[in-house]
């Protein structure tokens, strides 16, 4: 018998649950894309997009996925040839690195592994010895979804400001933004990319990248850059059609507009303080479970760990049972081990946009009975350790 009749629970890393109203304002006929409504629509939907990025300065929207943003970041500013310094804690890193060497563009890789964040003092001692400035851009993911790991985006900027290098600072936000704390101005980022399936709340298929001044002016050498992920005709449109390159996502812009209006409604604070709490209620459970057993968190150290997914390590073959009893006997879809070494058995946890404390509870509490159905061993008290956070926090 199964009990995953009613609504699923989808805790991937991405797409997360949409929310009602964001469907709600998705399901309507299809409107006129030459002018009214939605015509009007766009310009605002940009500079809400950019107070969640917090940058005073340019906004590009792509019919894309995150994969489309790379690709659109790198075209834009680098050309066949160019050396970049790619940081890596993962699977979506070194990615991002392989698909720039893909457009000709060479790449230095250093890779912190999958269960730290990058380390400050080797990126200023790769830095330092660039002396030449062969680097031109340094390239990191603030959240990498497939380990968890969350790296200091201020602390790398601080970095290269320290040696004077002059390299673009490359950002991906896909899996976080929204749901980690990021300052794109504050920080010194000249470029970041994003996309609207995790903590924007809306369906796959809008990917955004923003760049300052600086980037913009590489713009003006790039070879890679082609017609349709030129950023120039989406960022200063001589009409409509052109922020999208031709025909608009005019449902996605319905729903990102409904989503962007739930995030100011919160305000993006509450929004990062509500993801840090619901986060803490995760680690608390499984610190619980995992006492004495295999079972761990991939991330040790507190600090280092994404508000906006959990990897977990479950240390035997259990973790795909687990997964799956979850999905089919209680309604509960859990993120698969992407990109991790498969001895070791990962699952993982989405924890970000449209979520609440019942939501965590309900996950927790129905991964805990997966746990004991499939066979995994785990301590008890773990439903009561994120309790406790969320008596204590809310």
């Amino acid at each position: 018998m199964s009990l995953a009749r009613g609504r699923p629970y989808l805790a991937i890393p991405g797409p997360s649950v949409m929310p009602d109203r964001v469907l709600r304002a998705m399901h309507r006929a299809a409107p006129n894309i030459y002018r009214g409504e939605l015509t009007e629509m766009v310009p605002g939907i940009v500079e809400d997009l950019k107070k969640v990025a917090r940058t005073q300065h340019h906004a590009a929207l792509y019919i894309a996925n995150g994969h489309g943003a790379w690709e659109a970041a790198v075209s834009n500013t680098l050309s066949r040839g160019d050396k970049v310094l790619v940081l890596a804690t993962g699977h979506f890193a070194r990615n991002w690195g392989w698909m720039a060497s893909v457009m000709g563009v060479e790449v230095e890789l250093i890779d912190f592994g999958e269960r730290a964040a990058i380390d400050l003092g080797r990126v200023e001692e790769a830095l330092r010895a660039d002396i030449r400035h062969e680097f031109k851009a340094v390239m990191a993911v603030q959240v990498d979804t497939s380990t968890s790991v969350k790296n200091d985006i201020a602390g790398i900027r601080a970095a290269m400001d320290r040696v004077g290098h002059p390299a673009l600072f490359l950002v991906d936000c896909i899996a976080c933004l929204a749901c980690d704390r990021f300052e794109m101005d504050a920080w010194g980022v000249d470029v970041m990319v994003a996309a609207s399936q995790k903590g924007l709340m809306t369906p796959p298929g809008m990917a955004f990248v923003f760049f300052n001044d600086k980037a913009d002016r590489a713009r003006e050498t790039a070879d890679c850059v082609t017609h349709y992920w030129d950023w120039r005709r989406r960022t200063w449109p001589d009409g409509f059609y052109q922020y999208f390159d031709g025909t608009a996502p005019t449902h996605h812009l319905y729903g990102l507009r409904e989503a962007l209006d739930m995030i100011a409604e919160e305000t993006l604070e509450n929004v990062w303080r509500r993801h840090e709490v619901l986060s803490e209620a995760v680690w608390g459970a499984f610190e619980a479970w995992g006492r004495g057993v295999e079972m761990t968190l991939n991330v040790p150290d507190r600090a280092e760990r994404s508000h906006a997914v959990t990897t977990v390590r479950v240390g035997n073959a259990k973790a795909e049972a687990l997964r799956e009893w979850c999905e089919s006997k209680a309604g509960l879809t859990l993120g698969i081990g992407l990109g991790m070494e498969p001895g070791d058995h990962f699952f993982r946890v989405g924890h970000m946009g449209h979520l609440s404390a019942e939501m965590i509870m309900g996950a927790l509490g129905t991964i805990e009975a997966g746990m004991k159905a499939v066979g995994i061993d785990h301590a008890s008290g773990g439903a009561e350790a994120a309790a406790e956070v969320i008596a204590r926090e809310a």
